[in-house]
């Protein structure tokens, strides 16, 4: 049972060499492949990446890089029967693919399966918050996304068509199993580490505006266009709970800018604003346990509210063309060495 490796990577030249041999340790006595999928990397990740035996391949310099790409960059270079995707700024758990391989051998009908995504980074409140064991990323047993990566059936992901939607921008690994569930597989969290995550050095709130530039906030947006007309639709309306959410955050924001015109008084409206805002504020920092986390989590569903529409409206491709890309390094799989006895 051997693993293809795809590790997504963008700029990532301090990170990479310790992922690259993260993946080379776990893949000992299983045997496959690595494949770096570059986004266009202006910095030293592909010097540092050619020192391994892993396939480097890169987006042409004319496609934008995505979430979404990455994956699908890396998948249509891939060659084994199972693959396995994370960062290029994560560290492997170094027998997360052996269990990993055991459980879907045992459970035929799952599509993939994968770990806790250990967040290193105690600076950043996005991170803070993703690495509380409360948080949606780190619920054990059927699941219905696998975020921050993991180990997939290529023949699951063959009959839905296509591991990553180029389009996406974020929320792609939802779409994926959006996809996966709707074709009658199954996704599963096991109740260890997968790997060890470091993310991004830098402020909670210019991390925000950074993904603003990018365009993952509009993420949800454009997986909604996806799914338009499409038989998933229904399922991903009633199982995103995020929809529920930006619609409250548009009718708060609504009221907001109606309250000045609908009081009395201008002033009194402004005031009635002010109490709305603390108001919601203090009952996120109540939930989150933290008025900074509080804060934090009310500036983000604006931020995503604003961006839903951009990505509706955004035009798409065909998610399963061909990526344009160049092979920068070829390295012939490795695989296990035979047992004794053993016609392999």
């Amino acid at each position: 049972m051997t693993v293809s490796v795809i590790l997504k990577a963008l700029n990532e030249e301090a990170r990479i060499g310790g992922a690259l041999a993260s993946v080379v340790a776990a893949l000992d006595g299983i045997g496959g492949e690595i494949i770096l999928a570059d986004g266009g990397s202006r910095d030293g990740t592909v010097g540092v990446a050619s020192a391994f035996p892993v396939r480097v391949v890169q987006l042409d310099s004319a496609v934008r890089p995505s979430c979404g790409i990455g994956p699908q960059l890396g998948f249509q270079y891939s060659r084994e029967p199972f693959v396995c995707l994370m960062d290029g700024d994560m560290l492997l758990d170094p027998s997360f693919l052996r269990e990993a391989l055991a459980y879907l051998q045992a459970h035929p009908s799952c599509a993939g399966v994968t770990g806790h995504v250990a967040e290193m980074n105690d600076t950043s409140l996005e991170y803070v918050r993703r690495g509380r064991r409360a948080a949606p990323e780190n619920r054990t047993g059927s699941i219905d996304r696998m975020n921050g990566g993991g180990l997939y059936r290529r023949a699951a992901l063959l009959q839905v068509g296509y591991l990553s939607d180029r389009n996406l921008h974020g929320y792609e690994e939802f779409d994926l199993g959006l996809r996966l569930r709707a074709g009658g597989w199954g996704l599963h969290r096991l109740d260890r580490r997968f790997v060890s995550h470091f993310g991004h050095a830098v402020d909670a709130y210019a991390l925000l505006v950074r993904r603003w530039k990018s365009g993952y906030l509009r993420g949800i947006g454009e997986v909604l266009r996806a799914a338009l007309g499409t038989p998933r639709w229904g399922r991903l309306v009633r199982e995103l709970p995020e929809l529920k959410l930006w619609a409250a955050v548009y009718l708060w924001l609504i009221l907001m800018l109606a309250l000045p015109f609908l009081a009395p008084h201008p002033w009194l409206g402004l005031g009635l604003d002010l109490a709305l805002v603390v108001g919601v504020v203090g009952l996120m920092a109540w939930r989150q346990h933290s008025l900074r986390l509080g804060l934090y989590a009310v500036v983000a569903w604006i931020f995503h509210a604003a961006a839903l529409p951009l990505g509706f409206l955004r035009r798409r491709q065909a998610p399963q063309a061909w990526i344009e890309s160049r092979i920068l390094q070829d390295v012939v799989a490795a695989r296990p060495p035979a047992r004794a006895g053993s016609d392999a």
